[in-house]
């Protein structure tokens, strides 16, 4: 059994995720990362609550931390992008969203992502040359932005982790976990 007890201690991680994403695309691996000791920031495209879809209807809510143009990448060590349809179709589409994630990939920062949430790496180019995974249908989406897109359940590509779907989320967790305990504490 994985234990990830204290390696995320002192660690900031930014969630990005607004109306739409997969319930547990979110709340599990924000579990997880609060179990491993990280603080762990909700940033969104709005102030107030962010609902989940839960497969074919709307599930629960979360608080939102910080509404994504108020907030600066300097403060977190890390960054999760969960998937859903809507979500990352919403967040690809606003620049500040877009401009967060840049930051990150700038600052050479891990960034972990599962599902459809890829669809936003996509919009910032970081992904021309990195090994993938995603949701099946942006196989295509993925491999015209430059990546090689590979189906397994977690894929990690320097400081990238991507993984498939809900079901992976096991590994992704453990992945993901390892990657940004990795990383030094942000300055």
């Amino acid at each position: 059994m994985f234990e990830a007890k204290h390696q995320l201690d002192n660690k900031r991680i930014a969630i990005l995720a607004t109306d739409g994403f997969e319930e547990s695309e979110l709340f599990e691996p924000k579990k997880a990362l609060e179990d491993a000791g990280a603080k762990v920031n909700i940033i969104s495209l709005k102030s107030g609550d962010i609902k989940a879809w839960k497969k074919t209807d709307w599930g629960k809510s979360i608080h939102v931390d910080a509404v994504v143009g108020d907030a600066n990448q300097m403060q977190f060590d890390a960054l999760m992008i969960p998937g859903g349809v809507m979500n990352p179709d919403k967040l690809r589409n606003d620049k500040k969203a877009v401009d967060f994630v840049k930051s990150f990939v700038s600052a050479g920062k891990p960034i972990a992502s599962i599902c459809h949430g890829p669809q936003v790496l996509i919009e910032t180019g970081m992904t021309k040359g990195k090994t993938m995974t995603s949701w099946s249908s942006l196989k295509t989406d993925l491999t015209n932005s430059g990546a090689n897109w590979v189906d397994r359940e977690v894929v990690v590509d320097d400081n990238l982790i991507t993984s498939r779907s809900p079901d992976d989320i096991p590994a992704f967790n453990k992945k993901m976990i390892e990657g940004f305990a990795a990383t030094p504490k942000r300055k």
